[in-house]
């Protein structure tokens, strides 16, 4: 791993938006960590002296001083001049406070009022701060604005405010800062960028840019410790009792200013130099929106390739790539969810595996997800009919899988898997991979799938096992990320089925399709979760059977009822 320069004394940092808010406090702690040097950037204009009627007056009683001042002069008070003149006033004192707290840690602490969109102003201010400080050898971007609205109501206007701050202001920055002299690069990101939130497109766009800018600044500048953080809602002026109110309904934690303020002052440290992306805050949960009362259809196309998802190597039958059906089903989860804000998937009803995609020269060069709705009730659920189809180099229409999906706004408690049982019978000794690709008809699943840790007891009416699946890379998962739904781990809860027919009649089985799935938790990946699978027939054909994903302690996570698979009688090759 390269070396990567530490805080020290001659530090140098700008900091841009960082005279006030949480930016500032952030810069207090950090000073406070390690005093150094720091350049603080701020479109607001900094009063040498207040004037006489402001002087001795606190906020509260300032409105009034203003008003009074104004009608001394013959002018009208409105309120939208008083705001301005007490925003001005305000804004002063704050960044005054922030400059003094930071040389109270015996740090150094300019401010330049500057746009850091403007980049000739910006350059030539800079240029005069190094020669005072000496060379910058960090920048810490926190400057930022906010224009929430709907897309169709956005202007081009809001999206330049937004935008230009973010993703302009860090070109600028690194325009008129050398990058190899860089040490330290700390970017202000957002959830928002991650997760993505309703009326904030443009804000998740440009901190989205800003968390690629940091990875491609990483790979150019390895010495260089790099960073984009990405803050969720924090606890401070701007989050009103209402907005508070909002998150707590949407489960959304806020973050308390003295804790994200230390949580920056740690990311400074030694043991963080080799993450160059965090998320700080809670999941963003979007708000439910209200549906329109007439039903549709809608048909996403997709290209699906073996280059771009790498864990089907891990999925090969007879030699193929084969598409895991619970892959099938995350897509169409997936496509709901993102066609519904604010509802997921509870409950999926008659899946059926049609005709599964290959991948091998029969693989059409595009699959389409129709997705038709049955009923809706706005803020509460929503049922559709969804398909996934192809067509050949013939033209013939192939129907691969189909399914009727039930989404909720809330889901409801999970319940308790009442006939545990975790007792280990020693019947079955293998554990974890001599379970696949170890011949006969052994499981056929790579890596990825080879999670099935232990048989803790069989017997010809049941099977429980002990699954962890460890997460592959977001690489690995290509277009079928784990999202509400984990594929994977829903893939290998039904290997215990495989082993219980291969352990009594020494055959082999495949999903045909399932009668219900119900969801209320998701699955854990990387730590143990169980599985129940409780046989209801067996022919020579086929296997029916229940599968309860749960917990040590017997909470349902998930559950798939009537699953039917097909017997394979013929010994598997290894893929």
């Amino acid at each position: 791993m390269t070396q990567t320069a530490q805080l020290s004394p001659s530090s140098v940092f700008v900091v841009s938006g960082g005279a006030k808010g949480i930016t500032a406090e952030c810069t207090i702690k950090l000073a406070q960590h390690q005093p150094c040097k720091f350049i603080l950037l701020g479109r607001s204009e900094v009063l040498e002296t207040e004037p006489d009627y402001a002087q001795n007056s606190d906020e509260s009683a300032l409105k009034k001083c203003i008003m009074e001042n104004l009608l001394s002069q013959g002018e009208k008070p409105t309120p939208m001049n008083v705001q301005k003149i007490y925003n001005k006033i305000t804004s002063s004192r704050e960044i005054k406070k922030t400059l003094a707290a930071i040389e109270k840690t015996g740090a150094k602490a300019e401010y330049i009022s500057v746009d850091v969109t403007d980049t000739q102003a910006l350059q030539e201010k800079l240029a005069t701060a190094v020669q005072h400080h000496g060379p910058i050898t960090g920048i810490i971007h926190g400057a930022g604005n906010l224009a929430d609205k709907l897309i169709e109501k956005k202007t081009e206007e809001d999206f330049e405010k937004v935008y230009t701050a973010k993703v302009k202001g860090l070109e600028n920055l690194l325009t008129c800062i050398k990058p190899n002299q860089l040490q330290h690069l700390v970017l202000f990101s957002s959830v928002t960028g991650f997760h993505g939130n309703t009326g904030q497109s443009d804000y998740a766009i440009a901190n989205e840019i800003l968390n690629k800018s940091a990875h491609i600044f990483k790979q150019h500048y390895p010495s260089c410790h790099v960073v984009a953080i990405n803050w969720g809602a924090w606890d401070s002026g701007m989050v009103t009792p209402e907005l508070k109110k909002v998150f707590q309904e949407r489960k959304i934690e806020i973050i308390p200013v003295a804790a994200g303020a230390q949580m920056l002052a740690k990311e400074m440290g030694n043991a963080n130099h080799a993450t160059t992306q965090v998320v700080i805050g809670s999941t963003l949960i979007p708000v439910a929106t209200e549906l329109d009362s007439q039903l549709q259809t809608h048909r996403i196309r997709r290209q699906i390739t073996l280059a771009d998802n790498p864990f089907l190597l891990d999925h090969t039958i007879a030699g193929s790539p084969v598409l895991p059906a619970t892959c099938a089903m995350t897509w169409m989860s997936n496509t709901c969810e993102q066609l519904y804000p604010g509802y997921r998937l509870f409950n999926h009803q008659n899946f059926k595996i049609l005709k599964g995609i290959t991948f091998n020269e029969s693989l059409a060069k595009e699959h389409i997800l129709d997705i038709e709705e049955i009923s809706k009730v706005s803020l509460e659920n929503i049922e559709v009919k969804a398909k996934i189809w192809s067509k050949n180099l013939e033209g013939k229409i192939h129907y691969h899988f189909s399914a009727q999906l039930h989404l909720q706004r809330e889901m409801p408690i999970a319940p308790i898997y009442e006939s545990i049982n975790l007792e280990q019978d020693n019947i079955i000794t293998a554990t974890g991979k001599a379970f696949y690709q170890n011949g006969g008809t052994t499981l056929f699943h790579g890596p990825a799938f080879q999670e099935v840790k232990k048989v803790l007891n069989i017997s010809p009416e049941k099977i429980t096992t002990e699954c962890l699946w460890e997460e592959i890379s977001h690489q690995q998962q290509g277009q079928f990320p784990v999202q509400w739904l984990n594929p994977y781990t829903i893939d290998l809860s039904m290997h215990g089925l495989w082993i219980w027919t291969q352990h009594f009649y020494q055959e082999a089985c495949l999903p045909g399709k399932v009668e219900i799935y119900e969801q209320f938790v998701p699955t854990p990946h990387n730590k143990p979760f169980y599985v129940s699978c409780e046989v209801k027939a067996k022919t020579a054909t086929s296997a029916i059977a229940d599968f309860i994903i749960h917990d040590r302690q017997g909470q349902i996570y998930s559950r798939m009822l009537g699953a039917h698979a097909i017997i394979w009688s013929m010994k598997l090759p290894r893929s």
